[in-house]
């Protein structure tokens, strides 16, 4: 079997793994403080028919370039593009973007810890804040019975005004999550994401503390997805998978004059 044809199968396998990348950031270009993902591809072996520095005779004169032919192409990675998101004011006093670095902290039914850039955060029937799963956020904090009025301030400092008083009452402080490899953490879905070994142990303080972004009470982040770039990348990736069918066909051709042969 000629090489080309199955040099261009893995063209066309990696450039659907480009596409299917593409799509799902298009499909979550709403999906608040969602990280756009972009696919890496490396080169396959290859067989070396002349090795590059070799003698070519018995006086030793050198092999300047040889010949190398590659087998194709594979997946190397699907990374995730931590850059910032645009903020939108919502003025829902439980909305709060993340601006800078950190993660919400969010616990899971199974008491594990998850994390999430996505503010849209509710109160519960017991006025726990959790998120629109219904996870409360760690710490937890509990808004007393008969709040009339919540201020989260920059450093995550929870402020409470109860009916009849006219003074504020602190019913906790919102903690971030910090990695020093974010971009190695678990998608599972939900706007959630959890630890791995790849994004290391999470360094855990204060919103707008060094190392750390600021909470804007009132706002989402929106998702990073530029629509027109990602346009602009699903139909290079489209040019490129038709190119490499093209060279299966045009591999299909010559096999067909050599059976012709007589």
């Amino acid at each position: 079997m000629m090489r080309s044809l199955l040099i261009g199968a893995t063209g066309m396998v990696a450039q659907q793994l480009n596409v299917d990348t593409i799509s799902n950031n298009i499909a979550n270009v709403s999906t608040s403080g969602f990280k756009r993902q972009r696919a890496e591809f490396q080169d396959m072996l290859y067989e070396n028919m002349r090795r590059p520095g070799s003698t070519s005779n018995d006086t030793g004169n050198i092999v300047p370039t040889g010949i190398q032919l590659g087998s194709g192409v594979k997946p190397a990675a699907v990374y995730r593009i931590n850059s910032q998101g645009n903020i939108t004011i919502t003025d829902n006093p439980l909305d709060v973007a993340v601006n800078g670095r950190g993660y919400l902290q969010v616990q899971l039914p199974d008491g594990t810890t998850a994390y999430t850039r996505a503010g849209s955060l509710q109160l519960n029937a017991q006025g726990v804040i959790v998120t629109a799963d219904g996870y409360p956020i760690l710490p937890q904090i509990t808004i007393p019975t008969g709040a009339v009025d919540i201020t989260i301030n920059n450093s995550g400092e929870v402020l409470v005004k109860v009916d009849g008083s006219t003074s504020l009452s602190n019913a906790g402080s919102i903690q971030f999550a910090n990695f020093v490899n974010p971009a190695g953490l678990e998608a599972i879905g939900n706007n959630l994401l959890k630890e791995t070994p790849a994004s290391g142990t999470p360094t855990t303080g204060a919103p707008a503390s060094t190392g750390f972004g600021n909470i804007q009470q009132g706002a989402i982040e929106n998702s990073n997805v530029n629509v027109v770039e990602e346009i602009t990348s699903l139909i290079t990736a489209q040019r490129a998978y038709e190119m490499n069918s093209k060279v299966i066909r045009a591999s299909d051709d010559m096999l067909s004059t050599i059976s012709q042969l007589r």
